[in-house]
C-alpha cells in the first residue's frame, strides 16, 4: 500500500525516567536518554513502513544535524524522502520528551514545522498514491490555513486522508479545524483532544458531535481503549496489558496500525484492536520509533 505522509520533521530528544517533575530554578536527575525521531507524522510514518507499506515523507527540514539525523533515519527504515525540502533559511525543529512509564510532557521548538505549506505540495506528489496521512494541525502554522485546499486536492487525485490534530498549545482549539475534518477520511484524536474540540468529557457523545456525514473518528483513550462510531453504533476496544517504558509516539503507533487494516478493507473492529496492539507495542522501548513492531510482531501479539 503506497501511503504518502505531509507533515512535521524533527527529532525528539527522550529524557526517560524522572524521579520527580523539573520546576523553575530547579535541577531533576534522569535514568536515560536518547535522541530519536519526533513528531506525530514522522513517527506514524516509520510505524507505516515497519508494517510493509511502501512509504514516502513530504516535509520541511532545515540544513543542519538535525535535519540530516532525520532525514537519514527515514532512509534507513526504507521510506522514500525525495519530497523532503531542505531549507537553510530555518532550522530543523526539536521536541524534548520527558517521560515515565505512565506519561510525558512535551517541549517543543517549531523551527521548520511551521514553515512547511500547501504550495511545497504540488499535485504530482500524488500520483500512485492510495492514502495521505499528516498530523499536528495546531503546530503547522504555514500548512494550517490551506490544509483543506489540499486535502481536497489529494482527493481529487483519488486518495484518501487521514489526520492527528495533536494538543492545540494555545487550547483554543478552533473552528476551522472542524471545517477541514469536512475533506477528512479518518479522525485521530486523544481523549484531551477530543475534549478540546467538542466540549464534551464523554467519548461517545464527543464522537456524535463531530459527525459530518464523512468522517469516521478514531477516539484514542489511552488505557481505556480506543472507540468509534459505526453506523450510529459505538465500538469500542480495550488497550493491550503491557508494561510500558515510554508512552512517546504509541498513538502515533496506533494511527499506522489502524490505517494497514483499514486501508486493505479491515472491518473497524480489526482495524482498532490492530491498531490498539501497534500502540502496545511501541511503549516497549525509548522514544517514538524504536519499538514499533514489525507486520509479523503485531500478527503474532494479536494471535
Amino acid at each position: 500500500m503506497k501511503i504518502l505522509f505531509v507533515g512535521e520533521l524533527n527529532p525528539d530528544l527522550v529524557l526517560q525516567g524522572y524521579h520527580s517533575f523539573p520546576q523553575l530554578g530547579r535541577e531533576v536527575i534522569v535514568d536515560d536518554c536518547l535522541l530519536t525521531m519526533g513528531s506525530a507524522t514522522a513517527i506514524c510514518a516509520v510505524g507505516a513502513a515497519r508494517l510493509g507499506n511502501e512509504v514516502s515523507f513530504c516535509g520541511k527540514a532545515g540544513r543542519d544535524v538535525y535535519g540530516d539525523f532525520c532525514v537519514a533515519l527515514l532512509e534507513r527504515e526504507h521510506i522514500d524522502t525525495h519530497f523532503v525540502l531542505r531549507d537553510e533559511t530555518v532550522k530543523t525543529g526539536l521536541t524534548v520528551s520527558i517521560t515515565g512509564p505512565t506519561d510525558r510532557a512535551l517541549v517543543t521548538y517549531p523551527g521548520a514545522i511551521v514553515a512547511l505549506k500547501e504550495s511545497d505540495v504540488p499535485d504530482s506528489f500524488f500520483e500512485g498514491f492510495r492514502h495521505l496521512h499528516t498530523a499536528s494541525y495546531f503546530l503547522q502554522d504555514a500548512m494550517r490555513p490551506g490544509l483543506r485546499s489540499l486535502l481536497e486536492r489529494a482527493s481529487r487525485r483519488g486518495l484518501t486522508a487521514s489526520l492527528d490534530p495533536g494538543f492545540d498549545p494555545s487550547e483554543k482549539w478552533g473552528s476551522d479545524l472542524l471545517r477541514t475534518l469536512e475533506c477528512v477520511d479518518v479522525f485521530f484524536p486523544n481523549e484531551v483532544e477530543l475534549t478540546g474540540l467538542t466540549g464534551e468529557t464523554d467519548p461517545e457523545a464527543a464522537l456524535r458531535k463531530l459527525e459530518n456525514g464523512r468522517t469516521l473518528t478514531v477516539a484514542k483513550l489511552g488505557r481505556a481503549g480506543a472507540m468509534a462510531l459505526d453506523r450510529g453504533r459505538p465500538v469500542h476496544v480495550p488497550a493491550f496489558p503491557i508494561e510500558p517504558v515510554d508512552t512517546t509516539g504509541a498513538g502515533d503507533s496506533f494511527n499506522a496500525g489502524f490505517l494497514h487494516c483499514w486501508l486493505r478493507g479491515g472491518k473497524l473492529t480489526q482495524a482498532l484492536r490492530f491498531g490498539a496492539a501497534c500502540g502496545a507495542l511501541s511503549t516497549r522501548g525509548f522514544g517514538g520509533t524504536t519499538a514499533q513492531p514489525s507486520l509479523q510482531e503485531a500478527e503474532e501479539f494479536l494471535a
